[in-house]
């Protein structure tokens, strides 16, 4: 079976930097599995590849979609899958490079179809949840006790999803997912990359300063500014921050959401870069925590101490050696 490559591991810990030589090393491209790089005019706040490291390595799924657009796991795949077969036709070993755990396992195990997006529906799941905060939980553990279990009652995206899967078709989410697409017809082999955790939580407090000396306030006020013109007529900021935390995915990106509230006056500047480095690293502990429950064939190494990427490099090829060809 044809061999698909992914790099895997927490926001911060240094992926980039180590796919390009390994790209380079292979000569193949890379495709990115980062569910916020694929938004346009989102570069400094996703730490998408610069320009120059684009130019060095082609890369595949950056920028391609705005961020007032909703862009789905489907979508994703629908587009990687002939893409993965025209590299592997060319005789090229595809390279995977991310951590959105829903797109790997998209990937390498499949998702199930369900409904498509019910914006009437969604609205009013949204509105009950405002009036009484917790109630979609609640009905999701009458609904779909299996897919309550699985969720966080926090985590009103995946709740909204999962009760309009409920409310729009004729099975639960549960009972959909026993139907499951079929993964990519690949061998994927995986490769972690994992830092001690205080260095990777120090590591993403300097990226955020970084991303705020590069620009990111104004960053974040162009998508919000370039939403606002794509959505709604007249639709003031606090509606578009109100809807666009409720089903914009691009406004679910860490480092916009909590810059958008300092621009409501919710947030001063520097608590809402607190946030920010909070989030980061809860993030991290939570891909993590994914990866090694999602991705348990993965080979991880341990790259901690090392801030050269050559090094990195080499310590991920000697984890390949025997894997590729």
């Amino acid at each position: 079976m044809k061999k698909t490559l992914i790099l895997l591991g927490p926001t911060g810990v240094g992926k980039t930097a180590a796919s390009l030589l390994l790209a380079q090393h292979l000569q193949t491209e890379i495709i990115s599995s980062d569910s916020m790089q694929i938004y346009r005019g989102m570069d400094i706040g996703t730490a998408k590849p610069t320009r120059a490291e684009q130019s060095l390595v082609h890369h595949h799924m950056i920028d391609v979609a705005d961020p007032w657009e909703h862009y789905s796991t489907g979508t994703y795949i629908a587009t990687v899958a002939p893409l993965m077969e025209r590299l592997h036709a060319e005789g090229k070993t595809p390279l995977v490079v991310g951590g959105t755990g829903l797109y790997l396992k998209a990937m390498t195990r499949g998702i199930f179809k369900g409904p498509g997006a019910n914006a009437i529906l969604r609205a009013d799941l949204q509105e009950s949840e405002r009036k009484s905060p917790g109630i979609l939980y609640r009905r999701l553990q009458e609904l779909d006790p299996p897919a309550a279990s699985r969720i966080m009652p926090n985590d009103h995206r995946r709740i909204i999803r999962a009760l309009e899967v409920c409310l729009s078709g004729d099975a639960t989410m549960s009972d959909m997912q026993h139907n499951a697409t079929e993964p990519l017809p690949y061998a994927f082999v995986r490769v972690g990359l994992a830092r001690e955790r205080a260095e990777l939580y120090r590591m993403i407090d300097r990226r955020v300063d970084l991303m705020m000396q590069q620009g990111l306030l104004d960053e974040a006020k162009n998508v919000l500014e370039a939403i606002r013109s794509n959505t709604g007529q007249g639709m003031s900021g606090a509606d578009v921050q109100s809807a666009g935390h409720r089903s914009l995915p691009s406004l679910q990106a860490i480092g916009y959401k909590e810059l958008i509230s300092h621009f409501q006056g919710e947030l001063p500047l520097r608590a809402a870069i607190e946030l920010i480095k909070q989030r980061s690293r809860n993030y991290a502990k939570r891909q993590l925590t994914w990866f090694r429950r999602q991705e348990p064939d993965a080979t991880w190494v341990d790259i901690t101490g090392m801030m050269d990427p050559e090094p990195i490099f080499r310590k991920v090829l000697s984890a390949l050696r025997g894997a590729i060809g």
